[in-house]
Formats: C-alpha cells, sequence, structure tokens
C-alpha cells in the first residue's frame, strides 16, 4: 500500500495547530505526568493565553431535534474560532473518545479538532478533520 505524501499546504491550519500543541507540550514539560485532567485544562489555558491565542474554555452546545434540545455537549476548548482541543489524560485514546470528538465537530461546525492525551511517556495527539 503506497502512503500518500501530505504536505504542509495540505494541512488545515497547520500554523495554528503548532501554536496549539506547542502550548499543550509546554505543559506536559513543567508538569509532567500524574495530575487531573482538570488541571491540564487549566495550565493549557493559561499557556494558550501566554501565546496570545484567543480561545473560549468550556463552551456548551446544545445538540438539538426540530425545536427540542436533546442535551448539552461541553467542549474543552475552541481555539481562535477554528479549532477544537479536547484533552484526555490515560495511556491510549479510546473509541469513545474519537466518536466525542466527531460529535464535537458536527455540533460545532468547526473543520478540525486535536484531541490530546498527556500520558506516562509523552504527549500523544490526533488531527481529526470533519469531512462533512
Amino acid at each position: 500500500m503506497v502512503m500518500p505524501i501530505i504536505n504542509k499546504i495540505d494541512l488545515i491550519y497547520p500554523d495554528l495547530s503548532y501554536k496549539i500543541i506547542g502550548a499543550v507540550f509546554d505543559v506536559y514539560n513543567t508538569l509532567g505526568y500524574g495530575y487531573k485532567e482538570l488541571y491540564y485544562q487549566k495550565a493549557v489555558a493559561e499557556s494558550l493565553r501566554l501565546k496570545h491565542l484567543n480561545f473560549i474554555e468550556q463552551p456548551g452546545f446544545n445538540l438539538k431535534y426540530g425545536d427540542k434540545i436533546l442535551g448539552r455537549k461541553r467542549l474543552d476548548f475552541i481555539i481562535e474560532n477554528k479549532i477544537v482541543l479536547e484533552l484526555k489524560k490515560g495511556g491510549y485514546f479510546s473509541r469513545s473518545n474519537i466518536e466525542q470528538i466527531y460529535d464535537y465537530l458536527k455540533i460545532t461546525g468547526l473543520k478540525l479538532a486535536l484531541l490530546v492525551n498527556f500520558t506516562a511517556k509523552g504527549v500523544i495527539f490526533k488531527r481529526i478533520v470533519n469531512l462533512k
């Protein structure tokens, strides 16, 4: 199987993504592993501020069917009104983590999400694209 070559110009918001991931790595390099997700979220918010990125922390969105509200989704961050940033703590991304991100992309209408996991071995992340 031949893997396609992906250039930086093919990526959605490459420079903004790079800054966000840099903020996350700054947090990990300072705090290390072992804290609750809530503390990583607070530290990432501060790191994003230091990088002068505009963001909304913990925005809520209603999931609707017609006029009826079925439930409410709360994301970790929306950055520059372009990228969803969701933080996790653990050793791997579960299927439910990925499904959660697709839900967030659908409900916000945004094109890109970054799913970040603080692990004992470092930070891992996935770029997830809204294809619809």
